[in-house]
């Protein structure tokens, strides 16, 4: 097992794997930039190194200074959370060049998943239902054109090495196709550095429903069920839960059975993702693969009662995993506490937070780095806390949620809480009856 782990992340996640890592008897050093010098992961990590100022790309995203740390305090693992180096092929590879774990993915394992249209290739090869589409990158408009024709409209085009919404196109018929390739390539090479686009076929009123999966060094996947994660804005997931309203138990199957297949194919380790767009049919499609810990891990936990921190570093150690899947025992949902105002499009709200207090009770569970005093940089995300709650029934967690989230002070700053409560008691949300673009005719007007 690893004596010392560098967690080359900050905030709530950070705390996390400390936290964790502290139960297995592990070393842990923070990172952090002169913004995060208060943060309570600097303070609970054995040791903690500045790495830069604030802007990501001079401490988080800095390669050279991070390993720097690792070198110089002796970690001889890195544990990447999700979000910035988490993905990064080249990091992975760089920290096995230098003989320190990586506690993730692979960097071909990356490098395969990470671009949309080599991991789609990968899926079809291994048997998982895909979205019809092209087989790999358009090369040009007329190409995509031609393609859309035959496929049908609506049509989509994404960004290959896209994410968080950006570089992505709905075209719904052929005048609107040249204009939306254009917009997707600049804003996909502003973003990314890469212009490459593919193109799929529009699913109608999908739902967002992801497989965790695990795996390790020897070949051996599992899966620990689905969450949904089809309440979201302009891409970004606002609310998760699992079970799904709209999974049953042969879906589920289905859908787990798949998600090993595509893990398998790439013979992956760690923990990850399997994502599927999940149609009124019930038919379902791969969407991508996430080579990392998500952000609403918690909501498997609870319902598993399974450490996934944990496992990650296990299975990073060299410890096979018991190879038989999870299905959920309880319910439970993940509400993000983000830093923004809902009532003026979700602008983010950075600055100190004046008082907090965290809601409590049985089955509620904060993960969160922030305190009265603290203060919000305006250099990162703006998660500053989720809510999870679970119960016996999706009725209980609904109930125990909006009990908890009124319970739920900061000032100081605006928040999400508003929106949430107001989601809380929404029809359409309270039967399971929703899609992706749920949101998009959501009344905001009232927070």
């Amino acid at each position: 097992m690893f004596k010392k782990i560098l967690i080359a992340n900050r905030g709530e996640i950070a705390l996390r794997i400390i936290r964790t890592c502290r139960e297995m008897g592990i070393k842990t050093v923070a990172v952090y930039s002169t913004a995060d010098r208060d943060s309570l992961h600097v303070r609970f990590a054995d040791e903690a190194v500045c790495i830069g100022p604030p802007p990501s790309r001079q401490s988080y995203l800095s390669i050279q200074n991070i390993i720097s740390a690792a070198e110089v305090t002796g970690a001889d693992a890195i544990h990447p959370g999700y979000g910035f180096l988490s993905e990064n092929a080249e990091f992975s590879q760089i920290c096995a060049d230098y003989g320190i774990k990586f506690i993730g993915a692979t960097a071909a394992q990356i490098n395969g998943m990470g671009d949309k249209a080599t991991a789609k290739a990968t899926m079809i090869a291994a048997g998982v239902p895909v979205v019809p589409g092209s087989e790999g990158l358009l090369e040009s408009v007329e190409q995509g054109k031609k393609l859309a024709e035959g496929i049908g409209y609506p049509v989509i085009v994404k960004a290959t090495a896209g994410g968080g919404g950006r570089g992505m196109r709905v075209i719904n018929k052929p005048d609107e196709f040249e204009k939306a390739w254009n917009d997707a390539r600049i804003e996909s090479a502003a973003a990314f550095g890469n212009d490459g686009l593919y193109l799929e076929k529009f699913v109608v009123e999908p739902r967002h429903i992801e497989i965790q999966i695990i795996g390790d060094q020897y070949g051996k996947v599992c899966h620990l069920s689905e969450r949904d994660c089809s309440i979201q804005r302009r891409h970004q997931k606002l609310v998760e839960e699992t079970p799904s309203p709209i999974i049953t138990p042969e879906l589920r199957e289905k859908m787990g059975a798949a998600a090993i297949k595509g893990a398998q194919a790439i013979g992956y380790e760690g923990a990850g993702t399997i994502e599927f767009l999940v149609d009124k049919f019930g038919e379902f499609f791969f969407m991508e693969m996430n080579t990392r810990i998500q952000v609403e891990h918690p909501i498997t936990e609870e319902v598993t009662d399974f450490d996934l921190i944990k496992e990650q570093i296990k299975v990073a150690a060299g410890e096979p995993i018991s190879g038989v899947n999870y299905t959920p025992k309880l319910y439970a949902m993940e509400c993000r506490i983000n830093a923004e105002d809902p009532a003026n499009g979700f602008r983010p709200s950075p600055g100190k937070i004046t008082n907090l207090h965290f809601p409590g009770g049985h089955g509620v569970r904060i993960d969160s780095h922030v305190y009265t005093g603290y203060t919000i940089p305006p250099n990162y995300d703006s998660m500053i806390a989720k809510l999870i709650v679970s119960g016996q029934s999706r009725e209980e967690v609904l109930t125990r949620m909006k009990r908890a989230l009124q319970e739920f002070v900061i000032e100081g700053i605006k928040t999400t809480i508003p929106f949430h409560i107001k989601l809380m008691d929404d029809p359409g949300f309270k039967s399971g009856n929703f899609t992706t673009k749920y949101l998009e005719t959501f009344d905001f007007s009232t927070l």
